[in-house]
C-alpha cells in the first residue's frame, strides 16, 4: 500500500501518519490489488477533517469525516471505507459464486489511433494481460458501474464465450459478442 499525506493549515505530523497507516492496513484484506491511498488532513479552528481516497485496480472508494481530533476522525473514516469495501465485495461475490475455476487469460493489445505517416504501420502502444472472469452480463454491468473503466472483458457464464462490455460516448453501454 502506498500512502501519500497532505496537511492543510497545520504542520506535518509523523504521529498522525503512523496512526493512519496502521489503521489503513486493515483495509488490505478487502482488496487483492496494490492500493494507492491519499490522505488529506485539514485543521480549521476547532474542527479536524480527514479525507481519504483509496484507489486499486479500477476501484475507487472515498471517505471524509470531521471531528474534534485527528485520531478519532481517522478511525471514523477507516470504518466508513471498510463498510463500503465489505458491501462491494459482498455484491461481487454474489454474482461470482460457482465460477471461480473457469476463465480465460489472453493478451490485449491496443493499436495506435494516430494518423499514419507515409509507409508506417500502426504500432502497439500498450500491451497487458487480462483475466476474462466468468460472469453474467448483469454482473459485468454492475462492475462497470463500480469502476471507472471504459470496458470490461469477461467470459459469459451461460455461453462460455468471451464478451466485451464497453461505455459508449452517449453514456449507454455496448456489448460485443462473438458470432457463433
Amino acid at each position: 500500500m502506498q500512502c501519500s499525506f497532505t496537511f492543510r493549515h497545520m504542520d506535518s505530523s509523523e504521529e498522525i501518519k503512523d496512526y493512519a497507516r496502521e489503521k489503513l492496513q486493515r483495509l488490505e484484506k478487502y482488496v487483492d490489488a496494490p492500493m494507492d491511498v491519499q490522505v488529506v488532513c485539514t485543521q480549521e479552528k476547532h474542527r479536524h477533517r480527514v479525507e481519504v481516497l483509496l484507489r486499486a485496480d479500477g476501484l475507487s472508494v472515498a471517505g471524509e469525516e470531521e471531528t474534534v481530533d485527528f485520531l478519532s476522525a481517522i478511525d471514523a473514516v477507516v470504518d466508513n471505507l471498510e463498510r463500503q469495501l465489505k458491501k462491494q465485495k459482498k455484491k461481487f461475490k454474489q454474482y461470482k459464486e460457482g465460477n471461480e475455476d473457469r476463465g480465460w487469460r489472453f493478451r490485449m493489445e491496443v493499436i495506435a489511433g494516430e494518423v499514419e505517416e507515409e509507409g508506417r504501420e500502426p504500432q502497439v502502444i500498450v500491451s497487458r494481460n487480462l483475466f476474462a472472469k466468468p460472469m453474467s452480463v448483469e454482473e459485468a454491468v454492475m462492475q462497470m458501474r463500480l469502476t471507472d473503466n471504459e470496458f470490461v472483458v469477461f467470459t459469459d457464464s451461460s455461453t462460455g464465450q468471451v464478451n466485451v462490455l464497453y461505455r459508449r460516448k452517449d453514456g449507454n453501454l455496448g456489448l460485443i459478442k462473438p458470432e457463433a
